[in-house]
């Protein structure tokens, strides 16, 4: 058997090896080559399936956010996006030390091998404590999906100091949360045109300052006053079902690939993986950084809006 074929499993035709029956070819394949082909062709369109699944949700955060801008430019200050960064850089470690578990094994260092893949597993460990930090404090704060969704006033506010430098805050019908306008520039009082006396001027008892008047601009000034995000935003529920949706889905593929990550490292530990024979660990690294590569996406698309 030949350690250094290429692609890897190959049997040299030529010895009395490729007339042998390696004890990890299964019955149905002729060659180890033919079978590692399979496995990867295999794989590969399981992938693909994810990335339809994953594909639905990508298209409901493009129709939202197409149709609802101003809720996803408010909502998303609600989420850290330095948790998220550092959630990002793990995976991406993360990932290079699983490519580095594939490479240890088809070389021939199933113990190098082995410590690569507890580090991955920690790194995938590591992702899920911040998360779990992430939504506990959604959870607290009743930022939640649907019906569930129930601010609490007093957080709301804090972050809307933060972000938009304003002062009060105001629960809508449809369950968001608006800002009442800056009140420390009153509007001018009205003085008399050349041609006009003063006992002309409309009374301002008519109206409270800021209301609109006849032609849809506020009274005492010369165009409308810019609204906030906040101002805008209803509904503000939509961002929150899309964004347990997208990183609870994540969480459940992180979990399943640390598990798939533990069977192949306890295997490795009990010798059934080596240079000859690395398949499983092979395709679980697709698997991992399948999983690293759909964070990267969502990371920018919910924590960095613009």
């Amino acid at each position: 058997m030949s350690q250094a074929a290429t692609p890897p499993h190959s049997l040299d035709a030529g010895s009395h090896a490729a007339h042998a029956h390696p004890p990890f070819l299964k019955h149905h394949f002729d060659t180890p080559q033919q079978q590692y082909e399979s496995s990867v062709q295999g794989m590969w369109l399981f992938l693909a399936t994810e990335f339809l699944l994953f594909a639905g949700l990508f298209c409901a955060y493009a129709i939202y956010r197409a149709m609802h801008p101003e809720i996803f430019l408010y909502a998303h200050i609600f989420l850290d996006k330095y948790w998220g960064a550092l959630n990002t850089v793990i995976l991406l470690v993360s990932s290079f030390t699983m490519a580095a578990g594939v490479w240890a094994i088809e070389h021939g260092r199933p113990r190098l091998c082995v410590a690569l893949l507890g580090l991955t597993i920690l790194g995938g460990a590591g992702f899920m404590a911040i998360k779990y930090g992430e939504y506990k404090g959604k959870w607290e704060h009743g930022l939640l999906w649907g019906k569930l969704y129930n601010p609490d006033p007093h957080y709301v506010e804090k972050h809307q100091r933060e972000h938009f430098h304003t002062e009060k805050t105001h629960r809508t019908p449809e369950g968001g949360m608006t800002l009442a306008p800056h009140a420390d520039a009153p509007p001018p009082p009205a003085t008399a045109l050349p041609n006009q006396s003063a006992t002309d001027l409309p009374s301002p008892t008519f109206a409270p300052p800021g209301s609109p008047g006849p032609s849809g601009v506020a009274l005492g000034q010369s165009q409308p006053p810019e609204l906030t995000p906040a101002q805008r935003a209803r509904n503000v529920h939509i961002f929150f079902s899309i964004y347990f949706g997208m990183t609870g889905l994540h969480g459940l593929h992180v979990l399943a690939g640390m598990i798939a990550i533990g069977w192949v490292l306890v295997k490795t530990m009990r010798g059934a993986y080596s240079a000859a024979y690395y398949t499983p660990v092979h395709m679980v690294g697709l698997y991992w950084h399948v999983v690293d590569l759909i964070w990267i996406y969502l990371f920018p698309l919910l924590y960095l809006i613009h």
